[in-house]
C-alpha cells in the first residue's frame, strides 16, 4: 500500500465525515431557523394576499360550505389547523369568477361567490373574523382570530357599472383585480389581446372610484400598459395580490422591473405567488402553450381535462421549488425595495406537481421564512414581508378614501362603448 493511496483514503474519509457533519449542522440550523420563523410569525402573523377556497367549494363541493369542514384537516391545501400552523393572521379570500362568462352570469356568480366567502367566515366564529379595515385586522389579532377579507378577482364582474362596484364594496369586498384572463370593456389583461392599450377613460374612473371607496386596486393579471395607466391615475398605493417578478421568470403574469420601480414610488406592494409557471422559467417554457387555450374554459373539470391531455403531449413538467419563490421575494425586495414586497400564495386546490415543492399547503409559510432567514434576512425585514407592508398600504388607502369622500361624491360616469 503506497503512501499516495493512504493519503487518498484519508482525504476521502475526511470529505465523507466532513460532509456528514456539515449536513448534520445544516439540519440542526434548519430546525433552529424554523423555530425562529415561527416566533416571528407569532409576532407578525402573515397577511396572505390570495386564496381561492371559495372557488374550490363552489366547483368541487357544490357550494356546500357546511359539508366541506375546514375546522379539521381537510383535503387539498387549506383548512383552519394548517392556517394556524402556517402562522396566517390575515387571509384575503378570492371570489373568482371566470372571465369567459356572460355579463349576467358573471354578476350572478360573483354574488354567489361573495355569499360563499361570507358563509365560510361566519361558520367558524372562534377562528375566523370578517374584516373590512385595518382596525378589524388588529382587532382579530387581539382576539386570536384570522382576519378574513374578500377580494374580487376580475373587473368584468362589475359589468361596466360603478354602482355594482359600490355594491360589492358594501358587501365587504376590499380589493378588485381589474382584469382576469381576458381583457374587458375598459382594461387590458396580460393574457389576452390588447383592446385598449391599457385603461379606457371609464377604466380610469373605476380606479378613481376604488380610491374614493377605499378599495385596494389590484394589478395582478393586467397588462403592463394597464399597470402603468393605473399607476398614472391612482391616488392610493396599488397591490399585486398574487404576482411574481418578470426579471426572473419571463411570464406575462409577472411584473416587469420598470413597473416594480413605479410600485416603489407609488408606495404599493407586490405579493409573491406560488404558481409554478410564475416562479420557475423552465416550468414557464413547459406550460407556455396552455394558458392561451385554458383562458376560455369555464369550469375546473374542463381545465383538468385539458391539462391531462396537455401532459400526454408534453410530458411531466419541470418542478418549481421553495427556493424559486424565495428568489422572487429577494428580487422584488432588491428592485422595488423591502417595503414593497409581500406574499400571496394563490392556493386554489391544486395537487401534485402543480404545487411548488416545499410549499404544498398553507402550513408551509414558516419554511419559506426560514429560508429567508438562512439567506440573512433580519427579523424586522421578515415582519415587513409578512405583515407590516400590506397593513401600511391598506392604511394609506383608507386615508386617501377619507380625504376623497370629503372632496367628491360617488361617480356618476356611465360606460359608453368605444366607437368603431
Amino acid at each position: 500500500m503506497t503512501k499516495k493511496f493512504i493519503a487518498l483514503c484519508l482525504l476521502s474519509l475526511t470529505v465523507l465525515f466532513g460532509t456528514q457533519a456539515s449536513y448534520a449542522n445544516h439540519h440542526d440550523d434548519s430546525d433552529e431557523l424554523l423555530e425562529h420563523a415561527r416566533r416571528i410569525l407569532a409576532e407578525a402573523p402573515l397577511v396572505d394576499g390570495h386564496n381561492d377556497l371559495p372557488s374550490l367549494i363552489r366547483e368541487k363541493f357544490g357550494r356546500d360550505v357546511e359539508g366541506y369542514n375546514i375546522a379539521e384537516p381537510a383535503g387539498y391545501d387549506t383548512d383552519i389547523p394548517r392556517l394556524r400552523q402556517g402562522g396566517v393572521g390575515t387571509q384575503f379570500w378570492s371570489v373568482y369568477v371566470p372571465s369567459s362568462t356572460t355579463p349576467l352570469e358573471a354578476v350572478r356568480q360573483q354574488l354567489e361567490q361573495i355569499d360563499i366567502a361570507r358563509r365560510i367566515i361566519a361558520l367558524y366564529p372562534n377562528d375566523l373574523m370578517l374584516a373590512t379595515s385595518v382596525a378589524d385586522i388588529e382587532s382579530a389579532r387581539k382576539q386570536g382570530k384570522i382576519a378574513s377579507l374578500i377580494g374580487v378577482e376580475g373587473g368584468h364582474t362589475i359589468v361596466n357599472s360603478l354602482g355594482v362596484l359600490r355594491a360589492y364594496y358594501d358587501l365587504g369586498v376590499r380589493y378588485m383585480t381589474l382584469t382576469h384572463f381576458h381583457s374587458n370593456d375598459w382594461a387590458d389583461s396580460a393574457t389576452d389581446t390588447a383592446r385598449h392599450e391599457g385603461l379606457t377613460e371609464f377604466g380610469k374612473e373605476v380606479v378613481r372610484e376604488m380610491n374614493r371607496l377605499g378599495m385596494l386596486v389590484d394589478l395582478s393579471h393586467v397588462s403592463p400598459n394597464t399597470m402603468n395607466d393605473a399607476l398614472d391615475v391612482t391616488e392610493a398605493p396599488v397591490i399585486f395580490s398574487h404576482s411574481s417578478a418578470r426579471g426572473l421568470t419571463d411570464h406575462v403574469r409577472d411584473v416587469p422591473d420598470s413597473v416594480l420601480k413605479r410600485v416603489s414610488k407609488n408606495g404599493g406592494i407586490v405579493m409573491v405567488t406560488f404558481i409554478p409557471e410564475f416562479v420557475n422559467d423552465e416550468r414557464r417554457k413547459w406550460g407556455q402553450g396552455m394558458m392561451e387555450q385554458m383562458k376560455d374554459l369555464k369550469t375546473t373539470e374542463e381545465e383538468e381535462a385539458f391539462e391531462a391531455a396537455y401532459r400526454i403531449e408534453h410530458g411531466a413538467p419541470p418542478p418549481a421549488t421553495l427556493s424559486d419563490v424565495a428568489d422572487h421575494i429577494e428580487y422584488i425586495a432588491q428592485v422595488a425595495g423591502i417595503d414593497h414586497v409581500g406574499i400571496g400564495g394563490d392556493f386554489y386546490g391544486q395537487t401534485g406537481d402543480n404545487l411548488v415543492e416545499g410549499l404544498e399547503d398553507v402550513s408551509r409559510y414558516p419554511y419559506l421564512i426560514a429560508e429567508l432567514l438562512r439567506r440573512g434576512w433580519s427579523d424586522e425585514d421578515v415582519a415587513k414581508l409578512t405583515r407590516d407592508n400590506l397593513l401600511r398600504v391598506f392604511s394609506d388607502t383608507e386615508k386617501v378614501s377619507t380625504r376623497l369622500q370629503q372632496e367628491r361624491p360617488p361617480s356618476l360616469m356611465l360606460y359608453e362603448p368605444a366607437l368603431p
